[in-house]
């Protein structure tokens, strides 16, 4: 390959020419003929057999130049942008210029680069960090919560309230006709959950195991099912059971059953590193965000297009996969939430140009400072993804792009240098208002 030509043009775009030797070319002419030639017709050869002169006779002499070129753009168009210098970040848009078995082909590309930025001042920068304290409310708290998710239901005597399961048979009726969907037996209902449409759970309420009786009820306007939006029901109801969650006590027995520590006392100071941890690394991430911002605001740059609808692409992707986590499809998602792909993608936009803007200053930063990411500093977060997923560092190592992976270490290493040449004070966080009982 040689670089012929390199120009950059208006609005983030350059075009850039290179020529592939006549004998690279013919090379690749030969080989494609052994690959295309059994495509061909031709009267008196079977399919493959026909000498590559016929061929090109009947079918014309560039028959195989453009499988040859398709063969070699790749490496080629690597090459010329490595020797020119650029950084794409599209696709290219590529034209044959000219090919000949002695002269060999002249290809021209035409694509957006990385735009130039200009960022202002990203040393002595200003911001304040929160300190926020851990209360013993807050540690309490999630006891409290992992006395719950440790509860056990079981039955109990009496009349059912609210918080309590009542596991009921149902049938609904409108008119005096039961209706499709509208059956169930021995169904577990957590009264005051909303499980049901308005007014259901408020009838069970009050009940004991064993009695019969009717809820009255109206399905509300809006409706899924049309065929019972805004009509008026009755269902006949059963209460087989009342159950209720019984709660283990807050004990040194408790901290045994539910983590690694002998005493409750333990546990509740685990949860309370824990939680700190939490709220540093929380507070450390909003002044990297506002010093980041602050550079942002200087920045000049004019953002090609592709960049967001690429980083839009990520992202979509992204909650895609989340989504067939939970054996859902994207497809199936938007059909729920009544929207269209275009709508939906839009709802990324924002974030992902706030996001490009940031990667771009970073980088920015990051070359200004000659911030650069070792091969110790690739290895380390190779070894960091391996233990993650529990993969074998070989192959993390082989599928992980080291020049991206050293591309994001040293944007790290750029918010490090912010911080380390900002101005942070601490403040205490303002506490929540502790709501009335």
């Amino acid at each position: 390959m040689k670089l012929v030509k390199n120009e950059k043009l208006e609005n983030n775009r350059h075009e850039l020419q290179f020529s592939i030797d006549a004998e690279t070319f013919n090379t690749a002419v030969n080989e494609a003929f052994k690959r295309e030639s059994v495509k061909y017709n031709i009267p008196g050869f079977r399919k493959g057999k026909a000498p590559r002169h016929m061929i090109e006779k009947m079918y014309g002499a560039d028959t195989f130049y453009y499988p040859a070129v398709n063969e070699l753009f790749p490496d080629a168009y690597e090459q010329a942008v490595k020797e020119s210098g650029i950084e794409p970040v599209d696709r290219p848009e590529a034209e044959l210029v000219s090919a000949s078995i002695e002269d060999g082909a002249v290809l021209k590309v035409t694509v957006t680069v990385k735009p130039e930025v200009k960022v202002g001042n990203y040393t002595g920068l200003k911001a304040a960090k929160k300190v926020n304290t851990v209360e013993d409310a807050a540690v309490d708290a999630e006891i409290e919560r992992m006395r719950e998710r440790n509860g056990r239901i079981v039955a109990r005597e009496g009349k059912a309230q609210n918080g309590d399961t009542a596991e009921i048979d149902f049938e609904g009726f409108i008119d005096g006709v039961a209706f499709k969907g509208g059956k169930g037996e021995n169904f577990p209902l957590v009264l005051g959950s909303g499980q049901f449409i308005g007014g259901f759970e408020e009838q069970v309420v009050g009940h004991e195991a064993g009695e019969e009786f009717e809820v009255n009820v109206t399905f509300p306007e809006d409706y899924q099912a049309k065929e019972l939006a805004g009509k008026p029901a009755v269902f006949k109801v059963k209460l087989n059971e009342v159950k209720t969650k019984e709660l283990p006590a807050a004990d040194d027995e408790f901290a045994k059953d539910v983590s690694e520590y002998d005493t409750l006392a333990e546990l509740k100071d685990s949860i309370r590193k824990g939680m700190e941890e939490q709220n540093e690394r929380a507070s450390e991430l909003e002044v990297e965000n506002a010093l980041v911002e602050q550079i942002v605001d200087t920045m000049e740059c004019d953002v090609p297009a592709c960049m967001i609808e690429s980083r839009i692409d990520e992202m979509v992707r992204d909650f895609e996969f989340r989504l067939q986590q939970q054996g859902l499809r994207l497809q199936d998602y938007l059909k729920y939430m009544g929207g269209d792909e275009a709508k939906f993608r839009d709802g990324f936009r924002e974030q992902a140009e706030k996001q490009v803007k940031i990667r771009l200053a970073l980088e920015k930063v990051a070359e200004l400072e000659n911030i650069t990411a070792s091969e110790e500093d690739f290895e380390n977060e190779v070894k960091r993804i391996a233990d993650a997923y529990k993969m074998d560092v070989e192959k993390v190592r082989a599928i992980v792009p080291e020049e991206d992976v050293k591309k994001d270490l040293a944007v790290n290493k750029a918010i490090d240098f912010i911080k380390s040449h900002a101005e942070v004070t601490t403040e205490a966080a303002e506490k929540a208002p502790e709501k009335a009982e």
